[in-house]
């Protein structure tokens, strides 16, 4: 791809780390406008890409389970691009590892809220500019456990397995206006969100945490990780007019998971 995306407008929550930004900068390279939220102000500090890519981030603090918060984004959202080409659903937790039994229902309710909420909310603020353009792609980030299920962590993989469920659902609401809606299936992505999960894992299982690492390479076809760029890269191609015809789709990044478990 070239610079198609030129002038591009996008929307990506949690995009000052890990997929988020990788999504962002994978976006900038391409000549888009991208604005991020975030809930870490560290981060959000500490992505300043240099020179004229730079000047086409503008970023917000932001908890994306907000309601109020979220509508406030969207109005400075309105002002500053007039519309919105491109929304990312990125934000998402891990959430508590254990047999169900023994999770507590606000750790449950947390991990559902920043991985489904979150996208109800930011996808029902960019569908109103969508529709009057009559055109978009809104991408929703999911996971391979919302294709298998996954002992120990169940309310990310039901969290993640709504997130089908709504990607599905919109897409067939949403494409009589021209507006593309995907979902994104990460298998298992290097960086720290994933090293915390094995750590975590590894505790519920008794393990140490390179037994939990090996076993969820040995879950993949091609034994190994992905990284947040190879999930960048499929984002940008889905909502880039080279993917202009695939909508209602889940779209695995992850070296081919033959299955998740305990």
């Amino acid at each position: 791809m070239g610079n198609e995306l030129d002038n591009c407008r996008v929307l990506v929550t949690a995009g000052a780390a890990g997929i988020g930004r990788a999504t962002a900068e994978a976006f900038l390279q391409k000549g888009a406008r991208v604005h991020i939220c975030d809930i870490d102000q560290t981060a959000l500090d500490e992505f300043e890409p240099q020179g004229e890519t730079g000047n086409r981030l503008t970023k917000t603090l932001l908890n994306v389970t907000d309601e109020e918060g979220v509508a406030n984004l969207f109005e400075e959202v309105s002002k500053e691009f007039g519309g919105l080409d491109v929304l990312v659903n990125n934000a998402g937790i891990a959430g508590p590892a254990g047999a169900l039994e023994t999770l507590n229902y606000g750790e449950w309710q947390k991990c559902v809220s920043v991985n489904i909420d979150s996208q109800f909310l930011f996808s029902r603020g960019a569908i109103p500019m969508m529709k009057e353009q009559k055109s978009g792609s809104i991408i929703n980030l999911s996971s391979t456990a919302g294709m298998f299920g996954f002992p120990l962590r169940t309310p990310y993989a039901a969290a993640k397995w709504a997130v089908v469920g709504l990607t599905k659902s919109m897409a067939m609401e949403l494409g009589p206006y021209g507006i593309r809606v995907n979902a994104i299936a990460p298998g298992s992505v290097s960086g720290p969100r994933m090293d915390r999960v094995i750590e975590a894992t590894a505790k519920a299982q008794g393990l140490s945490d390179d037994e939990v690492r090996s076993q969820f390479e040995s879950q993949v076809s091609m034994r190994t990780f992905v990284s947040p760029e190879d999930i960048a890269n499929m984002i940008v191609f889905a909502s880039s007019p080279n993917g202009n015809k695939i909508s209602g789709q889940v779209l695995a990044v992850d070296g081919h998971t033959e299955g998740l478990s305990s």
